[in-house]
């Protein structure tokens, strides 16, 4: 009897545990939301990440550099939905009731990311997580960095490519080379990062057209994946075979070509 009751009491705390998990966390999507709407500020809504962070530094300093490195992934997809939000506000081309709507749709995409995606710690969702962090963070990186320095284009873009991987790498079992094989990716987004900033193309949105999707985030997405899909056959069968890359590489090569035969015809320079 007194074991039901104690189970009963896990499980009762258990389900507040997650109550409050999910309140926070929709509060903290909301907060960003009125804030950005109603304040027009950007740094608000960045200090209001950087504070809903607190627990990084809730524990002894030593511990302080894992936790900044565990939660990165996560903190770059924050402050891009930051950028998106602000971006989508400040338009002036689009109707205020047009503006709450999508402001309200990259909210509950948010929202879904904190109940939903990030919390998973499956090899899939790990790999999803990165992929999100990538487009997510090099999509705001480019829409925000048209006048600043290509040095800082390029090394927020490594630290884009480095996060990302090092996340995926270490869903990995038994990965002794993570930091190595990050800090290279990292090398390879900044890269192609660097000539995206002299080339700098976006596409505008079909049903609204004074929002501008990058195209370095797309190919650079794309590459990561194919990146990502490489790496998994090598590390289960010790080569990479062609079965495992052959899909990966001919979707990645096929979207290439229409990007830079089809689109950028009606591509716009940022």
């Amino acid at each position: 009897m007194a074991r039901m009751e104690f189970l009963k009491f896990v499980r009762r705390r258990s389900f507040i545990s997650e109550l409050i998990y999910a309140s926070l966390n929709i509060a903290l999507a909301v907060a960003l939301f009125l804030v950005v709407r109603y304040t027009e500020s950007i740094w608000f809504a960045i200090a209001l990440v950087i504070l809903s962070k607190w627990r990084v530094f809730a524990v002894r300093p030593r511990y302080w550099w894992a936790n900044m490195q565990s939660n990165i992934v996560d903190f770059i997809v924050s402050i891009s939905v930051v950028i998106h939000m602000y971006t989508i506000n400040s338009q002036t081309l689009i109707a205020d009731g047009t503006k709450v709507l999508l402001l309200l749709g990259l909210m509950a995409l948010y929202v879904g990311w904190l109940l939903f995606i990030k919390p998973r710690s499956k090899r899939i969702y790990v790999a999803i997580q990165a992929g999100v962090a990538v487009f997510y963070g090099i999509a705001a990186l480019f829409t925000v960095s048209y006048n600043w320095p290509v040095s800082l284009v390029v090394i927020f873009a490594w630290l884009i490519g480095y996060a990302s991987a090092r996340h995926a790498l270490n869903s990995f079992d038994d990965e002794t080379h993570s930091l190595f094989l990050s800090l290279v990716w990292g090398l390879v987004i900044a890269e192609i990062a660097w000539v995206g900033y002299h080339w700098a193309i976006a596409y505008p949105l079909p049903l609204w057209p004074s929002l501008l999707l990058p195209q370095a985030a797309i190919i650079i997405t794309l590459i990561s994946f194919l990146g990502y899909k490489v790496y998994n056959s090598f590390y289960h069968h010790a080569r990479i075979r062609m079965a495992d890359v052959l899909m990966p590489l001919l979707f990645t090569i096929s979207v290439f070509v229409v990007l830079l035969l089809v689109f950028n015809r009606v591509g716009t320079a940022i």
